[in-house]
């Protein structure tokens, strides 16, 4: 029988660039695509090879990006199955939409990223190369902000010579044995108190954008005590709907007694409107009462597809929920303030590995007497600024307010952007605090649950400064300034198994390291492999 696969030919590459689902989100990205692009292929032309895009420019759409999973199918029936490929990523991308051809390519992979804040391609790319990793496709991963830099160049020669480039992981290492101390002992009780009694994450329908790395399965999160309720989103929306009118007043005249304050205009389509907010604050109601209903010790709400045209963003109820200090919600009947002076963990996009890792940090910082306020990221951008390279980190969802610089009073929620969110709805923006804090991730590799570990210290930028940053990515998001301790730039892009992060603050340095040894004890208590990264108290 004759195959239908074409034949691979010498020194011919195959590009492949996966998309949103969002139609408006890959026309407005399509040109910085186009650009990053032609710099790809100068850069393969002059170590003698073509890059071929082994898919078309689409002028209905008007962008030339896979926007489905079957389209990527279809399109990788097409590329030589030994042939190279690269998946250049310059936006936001749905995994799922070249997953599938991946798994089954037998030839060598490179992922590319433009390294740029405008855009969010490194953390689409980032959150593919954690697909992979999960999935054990092998892969190479570069990225460059213009593609011409000698690091990017000798990466690609190396990668096209061998079709590997090895990541420099010399920043990592395995957990060894730990020595007696009060926080080990506080991580093994609450292993035992997790599996004695077990806690259940509510999930509010599965694998949200296209994050397959964000998916445990049953078979892995159940040996630790941890059990997902499976939810549907529309239980929410129709909870928002029996939700009154004088509930959501009460949360939002909290909010203004506490000194937050609200972007307001009279546009629905570009500006965030007092019916936005309210609907909002209806969600973080329903949400409790939902979470109250069904017994659940954290809860994700995917909202990205389905809620996003039914009502306004999930951010401002998430970071509220992130929170202890929040504006109280009574159950049903009116007798119980759900959640009283305790944060209700949210994993933002539904990130399971957010899940495991907020449940977790929520009860070590209690336990050790911390704010247990925590919340994930999107490793964003960075750049050097002055002897540090300080990272970008924000995220639209999930950042409480004591993170921020004067909490509430520094807290403003202005509109998302309507390309990625028809229907508007606010954040929770501001600054995040000057600090001492542990960062982390919860990942899938090798069917194992795994987390690597680190510490960082949150610096205050100049204000012009933030704000040239928050200009150059999103504006409307919370910002973070990160210097981590012992992991370059590269050493983070190339290791870490996510597009995002999760960090929780420590009353100072000594303390953060106290709580990174019994974070570290917990998760070896329960069995999961722990890595190290960088300089730690255990390193």
């Amino acid at each position: 029988m004759t195959s239908s696969i074409p034949a691979a030919e010498g020194r011919i590459a195959y590009l492949v660039a996966s998309g949103d689902l969002r139609e408006s989100a890959n026309r407005e990205g399509w040109p910085t695509q186009v650009a990053m692009e032609a710099a790809l292929s100068a850069a393969f032309a002059a170590e003698g090879w073509e890059l071929v895009r082994a898919h078309e420019y689409d002028a209905t759409k008007g962008h030339g990006f896979l926007d489905s999973q079957r389209l990527g199918m279809d399109v990788f029936r097409s590329i030589p199955a030994t042939a190279p490929v690269v998946v250049a990523e310059s936006i936001w991308q749905y995994s799922h939409h070249v997953l599938p051809g991946l798994r089954f390519h037998r030839g060598p992979i490179l992922t590319v990223a433009n390294f740029s804040g405008e855009w969010p391609g490194l953390v689409g790319m980032l959150g593919l190369n954690a697909g992979l990793r999960k999935a054990g496709v092998a892969y190479s991963t570069l990225w460059s902000e213009r593609f011409d830099d000698a690091w990017f160049l000798h990466g690609l020669s190396t990668w096209l010579r061998t079709g590997v480039v090895v990541a420099d992981e010399s920043h990592v290492r395995a957990l060894g044995v730990l020595p007696d101390s009060p926080e080990r002992e506080l991580g093994r009780r609450l292993a035992d108190e997790l599996r004695d009694r077990k806690a259940i994450v509510g999930v509010f329908d599965e694998g949200c954008m296209g994050m397959y790395n964000a998916i445990i399965d049953d078979e892995l999160l159940n040996p630790f005590g941890i059990f997902k309720e499976r939810l549907s989103q529309s239980a929410l929306y129709a909870e928002m709907r029996a939700t009154s009118d004088a509930d959501a007043d009460e949360v939002r005249a909290w909010l203004d007694r506490r000194g937050m304050r609200f972007d307001i205009g009279t546009d629905e389509a570009t500006e965030l409107t007092d019916a936005q907010i309210h609907q909002q604050l209806k969600m973080y109601v329903a949400a409790l009462r939902i979470a109250d209903d069904f017994g659940l010790d954290a809860v994700g709400i995917q909202y990205q597809q389905g809620l996003k045209d039914l009502v306004p963003a999930s951010d401002l109820a998430e970071g509220l929920l992130n929170d202890p200090d929040r504006p109280p919600v009574r159950s049903r009947d009116g007798k119980r303030v759900l959640w009283d002076g305790r944060m209700l963990p949210h994993f933002n996009e539904v990130d399971e590995g957010v899940a495991v890792d907020a449940l977790l940090t929520e009860r070590i910082w209690t336990g050790l007497g911390f704010d247990p306020a925590n919340t994930l990221h999107d490793i964003r951008w960075g750049e050097q600024y002055g002897d540090d390279f300080v990272w970008v980190f924000e995220i639209s969802g999930a950042v409480p307010p004591a993170h921020l610089v004067d909490g509430y009073a520094g807290a403003v929620s202005e509109r998302q952007r309507p390309s990625y969110f028809p229907l508007g709805g606010g954040t929770i923006k501001g600054i995040s605090k000057p600090g001492e804090i542990v960062w982390s991730r919860v990942y899938v590799e090798a069917g194992q649950v795994r987390v690597d570990l680190g510490r960082a210290t949150v610096v205050e930028l100049p204000q012009e400064e933030t704000q040239r940053r928050w200009e150059a990515t999103t504006s409307q998001w919370p910002i973070m300034h990160a210097v981590l301790h012992g992991v370059s730039r590269d050493q983070m892009m190339g290791r870490h198994p996510a597009n995002h992060v999760q960090v929780a603050y420590a009353p100072d340095a000594a303390a953060a390291d106290r709580a990174l040894v019994a974070k570290a004890a917990l998760f070896d208590a329960l069995g999961v492999p722990v890595f190290l990264c960088g300089d730690t108290p255990l390193s």
